[in-house]
C-alpha cells in the first residue's frame, strides 16, 4: 500500500459517512435515492477498509436489503393508492405533490402528497362536483397514507442496514 492511499482514506471514508447520510435524508426527500446512497456509501468504507472488516456477505445482505426497500417503497404506494381506486394520474399527483413539498419544508412534505393525489384523481375525473372532491380527498388521503407508509419502511430498512454495518464494523 502506497502513501497516498493512506493520506486519501480519511477522505474517503468522510465521503462514505455523507453518502451514508444524504441517503438517510433521501429516504424522506423524494428527489434522492434514499437507500442506494446509505449502500454506497457502506459499500464505498468497506472498499476503503479492503472488505478486511465488512466483507462480502455483510456487503450481499445489505445490497438485498437495498433492493427489498426499493420494492417495498413501490408495493406500499401502490397498494395504499389501490386500496382506495386511485388512477394513475393520483399516483403521478401524489409523486409531483412530494417532491414539490421539499422546497416547504415540513408542511409541504405532509401536505404535498396529498394536494397532489387529489390535484392528479381531479384531472382523472374531469369533474368539479362536490362527491368528485369528496372521493378525490379520499383517494388522496389513501395515497398518502401509502406513501407514508413506504417511507417509514425504508427509514426502518435504513437504519437496520446502518445496524448490521456497525456491528460487523465494531465487533469482530
Amino acid at each position: 500500500m502506497d502513501a497516498s492511499f493512506l493520506q486519501a482514506t480519511p477522505w474517503l471514508y468522510a465521503l462514505a459517512a455523507l453518502l451514508v447520510l444524504v441517503g438517510l435524508a433521501g429516504t424522506v426527500l423524494p428527489a434522492l435515492p434514499g437507500i442506494p446512497l446509505v449502500f454506497a456509501g457502506m459499500l464505498l468504507a468497506a472498499w476503503v477498509g479492503d472488505f478486511q472488516i465488512v466483507g462480502g456477505w455483510t456487503l450481499g445482505v445489505l445490497a438485498v436489503m437495498a433492493l427489498a426497500s426499493m420494492a417495498i417503497d413501490v408495493a406500499a404506494t401502490a397498494l395504499g393508492a389501490k386500496r382506495v381506486g386511485a388512477s394513475g394520474k393520483a399516483v403521478a399527483g401524489a409523486a409531483i405533490g412530494t417532491l414539490a413539498g421539499v422546497f416547504l419544508g415540513l408542511p409541504g412534505l405532509i401536505l404535498g402528497p396529498f394536494a397532489g393525489a387529489v390535484a392528479g384523481e381531479m384531472l382523472h375525473r374531469r369533474g368539479t362536483a362536490s362527491d368528485d372532491l369528496g372521493e378525490a380527498a379520499k383517494i388522496g388521503f389513501g395515497t398518502w397514507v401509502g406513501l407514508l407508509v413506504g417511507t417509514a419502511m425504508k427509514l426502518a430498512v435504513a437504519f437496520a442496514m446502518i445496524g448490521i454495518f456497525a456491528v460487523a464494523l465494531f465487533v469482530d
